[in-house]
């Protein structure tokens, strides 16, 4: 996405908070302060010690060159800037609502077909006006990632390579899923695998019109392939063949309805790569109906996921002497 130079150059001096007849609407920043700026949207631009206001109108060409979630729809990192510029504890000179630094941005944006507003949450976001668009940041597991997010990223990488199946589902997958929005979320455990009817956890997932699906997650440390025989951690698909029939055929108990529900997903999890091998054969054994009720997450997916929903690593991955509390991320 391009905005124009003059477009750039104005929310550049809105970041900058450069005073306007003795009355700036916005918060002055000095060289610091604009690197602690753009660290607060999730970025790793640093300022280098130019010209403030052409510095920061060329990191926002920057940041609108990233990938757009769609075709009317900034990237979620400009969002993320917008939401930052027009924070309410910001307000200068004005009230909380800020309408004098608002009609200023709006004013700007226009220009480009966007205008931004105040919702209920006290947040700023952006609308395309023709199409009526809400841009709004997003857990995009697909975004670059910074310096910090790439270094959790390598903690929990070692975390997974000597975590457990058990660890893998309790530290990982449980915290992650419940981050993620869904509810109810019950480990079977591996202390009794007659309990388990082909799953490691159940949980639900209510949409927005209150109706309520159910997913069952077959989770496995190692990579799964599709070789003749299992080998070492790696796990074999045709071991999760009928573990995932049993999933999809047998009911769970939900305690806050009183009822026996069919589970509507499956998620099968691997620790390591799930082969595109493994992948073809599963979904040539299943019959049209169960194939399309089947969904696959690998060591990328849960990396990204578990980064960008910024959760806490789980003990094991922290150095030692070491608090996730206390970290910059």
């Amino acid at each position: 996405m391009q905005f124009k130079q003059r477009t750039l150059m104005q929310i550049a001096d809105m970041i900058c908070g450069n005073f306007v007849a003795d009355k700036s609407l916005f918060v002055y920043r000095s060289s610091s302060r604009l690197s602690e700026f753009f660290m607060d949207c999730d970025t790793d631009y640093v300022h280098d010690g130019s010209t403030r206001q052409a510095w920061v109108a060329e990191t926002l060409r920057a940041i609108l060159a990233e990938p757009q979630p769609g075709p009317n729809t900034p990237p979620d990192t400009f969002a993320r800037v917008i939401e930052r510029l027009m924070d309410q504890s910001d307000a200068q000179n004005e009230g909380l609502d800020r309408p004098g630094a608002m009609a200023m941005l709006a004013a700007a944006l226009a220009r480009e077909g966007f205008e931004p507003f105040y919702a209920d949450d006290k947040k700023c976001y952006l609308r395309h006006i023709a199409t009526n668009t809400i841009a709004t940041p997003r857990a995009n597991p697909h975004r670059p990632f910074s310096a910090a997010e790439l270094a959790r990223r390598e903690q929990l990488i070692t975390y997974l390579d000597k975590a457990s199946e058990d660890e893998l589902i309790e530290e990982v997958l449980l915290p992650l899923f419940r981050q993620l929005g869904f509810h109810r979320i019950t480990a079977a455990g591996h202390k009794d695998k007659a309990l388990e009817y082909g799953k490691d956890v159940w949980m639900k997932y209510i949409l927005p019109t209150q109706h309520v699906l159910y997913f069952g997650i077959q989770a496995k440390k190692g990579k799964l392939d599709a070789s003749g025989m299992t080998k070492g951690e790696n796990a074999n698909i045709a071991e999760i063949y009928n573990q995932v029939v049993m999933m999809l055929g047998h009911e769970v108990f939900d305690p806050e309805i009183g009822k026996r529900v069919l589970v509507d997903h499956a998620f099968i999890v691997a620790g390591g790569e799930i082969t595109k091998q493994a992948r073809n054969w599963l979904g040539n054994k299943l019959d049209a109906t169960k194939r399309s009720q089947v969904m696959f997450m690998d060591r990328e997916d849960i990396l990204n996921l578990f980064v960008v929903t910024n959760l806490p690593l789980p003990s094991g991955a922290l150095p030692k002497d070491s608090d996730d509390d206390d970290l910059p991320f």
